[in-house]
């Protein structure tokens, strides 16, 4: 449930960054601030899903 709020805060920061920066005619600099929330996401979630392969490779006994 943690991973939810934490996704959703950057989500709400980088919208109301990205508008600010609109509103003030600096799109391209609005671009990189979505493109850069939406690696920041991402890293999160690949590094959870290394977490999940790990838990599951000891659970069965892989390694």
């Amino acid at each position: 449930m943690d991973i939810i709020f934490k996704i959703a805060a950057i989500g709400l920061l980088t919208a109301i960054v990205n508008q600010l920066l609109k509103k003030a005619d600096k799109d391209e600099i609005a671009t990189l601030v979505t493109l850069a929330g939406l690696v920041i996401v991402l890293l999160m979630i690949v590094d959870m899903i290394g977490q999940l392969f790990d838990a599951l490779r000891t659970l069965f006994s892989l390694y």
